[in-house]
């Protein structure tokens, strides 16, 4: 995969005035956005939902945001494409105030669980429900107690936990996310 070449193409549908189905977009999405500096991840923002259910509308524009969100709205969900670039050691020595603004970039300082005791330095939670989809390349998915290597055509379904992407693989990796808003119980508050 070459980031510089290759693409993420969105199309979105809709409806014309007589109902009748149309195809309104077909274009890269509108926002993208590199985290880490020229040898960080790149996310390509794709769309996301104010509500659940989700209003089925005639012809919805994008939704505006003007920056990075690393969760869904609330009640709502988002899709975003990440190109994750080999991991180096710039990212294996952050430190945890660096990791805090990595995230804080994303609005999600708060996610950030970097420390002196976590197996990698750009852990994170949220109270969400990520359907992470590998597109091309490989990637380790890193938990508090544990790891699995992920390749093309592999599905995580990551319930709030405490995680983070490691690219050991010396290739790019692409993966497709879909974000929904979700509620920890009391138990794991």
């Amino acid at each position: 995969m070459d980031q510089q070449q290759k693409t993420v193409r969105r199309i979105v549908t809709g409806h014309n005035a007589d109902g009748k189905a149309i195809i309104v977009s077909d274009a890269s999405p509108g926002q993208t956005y590199m985290i880490g500096g020229p040898n960080g991840a790149r996310f390509h923002e794709v769309w996301n939902t104010r509500q659940s259910p989700a209003l089925i509308d005639p012809v919805s524009g994008e939704l505006e945001e003007t920056s990075l969100v690393l969760g869904p709205p609330k009640n709502g969900t988002r899709i975003r494409v990440i190109d994750f670039p080999p991991e180096g050691e710039e990212i294996r020595n952050l430190t945890k105030e660096e990791a805090g603004t990595h995230f804080k970039a994303m609005g999600g300082e708060a996610a950030s669980k970097a420390g002196q005791d976590a197996p990698h330095p750009l852990m994170h939670r949220t109270a969400t429900i990520d359907y992470g989809i590998v597109l091309e390349g490989e990637i380790t998915l890193i938990v508090d107690q544990g790891e699995v290597t992920i390749k093309a055509g592999d599905i995580i379904v990551q319930r709030g936990t405490n995680h983070a992407w490691a690219n050991r693989s010396g290739k790019p990796c692409r993966m497709a996310f879909i974000l929904i808003d979700g509620e920890f119980t009391n138990e794991l508050l």
